[in-house]
Parts: structure tokens; sequence; C-alpha cells
């Protein structure tokens, strides 16, 4: 994300709380690298958790200073729905 994501803010979050299109929620860390904000720990795991591939496309929509809505697309541009899995409550937000 560009650094004017920042702008946004009054303070840059360390933290976001990722919500997605069946109501789950995952956590990742920010981090500022080469003038960009970056999804940090736990965005690895979320991709693989949510099978995100080459060729999708993801979009951010924020909700609240720290809540953003994810919607995944595939590489035919149809969204993609994830449910979360029983083994993936290790990985998921508490709320």
């Amino acid at each position: 994300m560009p650094l004017d994501f920042t702008k946004h803010f009054v303070v840059a979050p360390t933290e976001f709380k990722l919500s997605n299109n069946t109501g789950c929620s995952w956590k990742v860390t920010v981090k500022l690298m080469n003038g960009r904000v970056t999804l940090d720990q736990g965005w690895a795991t979320y991709t693989a958790v949510h099978q995100i591939k080459i060729g999708y496309m993801v979009t951010f929509n924020l909700l609240t200073p720290d809540t953003l809505k994810v919607i995944i697309y595939d590489d035919d541009g149809i969204e993609v729905a994830n449910k979360c899995r029983k083994h993936d409550e290790a990985f998921a937000a508490k709320e």
C-alpha cells in the first residue's frame, strides 16, 4: 500500500484486523518498508489458509481505523467465498 495510505490515520496502525465476506477475522501486523505500508506477520498465513494464488485480486476497504474488509477475486474475476474452518481457529483474530 502506498505511504499516502497513512494520511487517513491520526496515528498509523501497527496492526489490522482483516474481515472477510463470511464474517471471519484475522489479525496481521503492519510495517513501513521502502516507503510503503506492508502487511507483515500473519499475512503469509492468511494467504495460505485462504488459498490466494498468483493472478487473484485482493481489495481492501477501510471499515474502522483498525479493520479492513478483504474481498478476494479469483483469476476469472469471481469473488471467492472462504469459510473459516475449525483448524483455522488458531490463526483467527479473537473478538
